[in-house]
């Protein structure tokens, strides 16, 4: 990693670890050169994708993409970087988000409407979460944080994991903060998926399970998403390993059960 140490908390980097284990540095960021050399993926529209500098020809980002298969990507930024690494790392899904606003766009032109919120959102901020335990689903659908994070800790690292999708909470990571909070789809697999399976397969299932709701089953609104405070996670902040901390009813809210998708 030329040198580069990567902060790992609550091990919500695990998606991006065998891409960040092997990407030459510069020695902060990976090249577009290299991140484009032996790509063999395509979007939804059948283009070969590439990661290029941002043009100045005024095509819209979601539009290049679909057209060109051109994903605009500003060198020495992290936003951009995490973007493209969940671009290798979810292809499936990434092209299924892009179809999906291209689709949006030929009807909607420019703006945006609720549907392009909630992807966007999803997009920037999203988090896919796994268990073989459906309880712990339902605490979290309900926003139990203590009952999730604390009274069941030890049963939470067992059989619960989050794989993150947003590219902006990649980003947010490198310097977590209070309040730190993503938008979750929750899936129910089997303790043999969770602890047999490799984890490059495991990634792999969730590509195509996300993929193939964002092609069109999902009917996703701005506030469709499960709330996920991720500095509740052990071992996000040292912090957590007292009760007390969650306390914190700003970082730890209640909501509205029942909301989600």
């Amino acid at each position: 990693m030329s040198g580069h140490h990567w902060p790992s908390p609550g091990g919500l980097f695990a998606p991006l670890w065998p891409l960040l284990t092997r990407i030459p540095f510069a020695p902060d960021f990976a090249s577009l050169d290299f991140l484009s050399s032996g790509l063999d993926l395509r979007t939804a529209s059948g283009q070969h994708l590439s990661f290029v500098p941002p043009p100045l020809d005024g095509l819209a980002y979601e539009t290049r993409i679909w057209v060109r298969g051109e994903v605009a990507t500003r060198a020495g930024n992290w936003h951009d970087f995490f973007n493209a690494l969940v671009w290798l790392s979810f292809p499936l899904s990434k092209a299924a988000l892009n179809a999906r606003h291209a689709g949006a766009l030929a009807v909607q032109g420019t703006g945006r409407g609720s549907e392009r919120d909630a992807l966007t959102h999803f997009d920037e901020c999203g988090v896919v979460v796994v268990s073989s335990d459906p309880s712990l689903l339902a605490l979290l659908r309900n926003f139990e944080w203590r009952a999730l994070f604390w009274e069941r800790r030890d049963e939470l690292g067992r059989a619960l994991r989050c794989f993150v999708f947003g590219h902006a909470t990649y980003e947010q990571l490198l310097r977590p903060f209070r309040g730190l909070t993503a938008k979750a789809l929750l899936y129910e697999v089997s303790e043999d998926w969770l602890w047999r399976r490799p984890p490059l397969a495991q990634l792999a299932d969730l590509d195509r399970r996300l993929a193939g709701e964002l092609d069109g089953g999902l009917q996703p609104q701005p506030r469709a998403f499960h709330p996920l405070p991720l500095m509740g996670l052990p071992g996000v902040t040292p912090d957590s390993d007292s009760a007390s901390y969650y306390d914190d009813q700003w970082q730890f809210r209640s909501g509205r059960a029942g909301r989600g998708v």
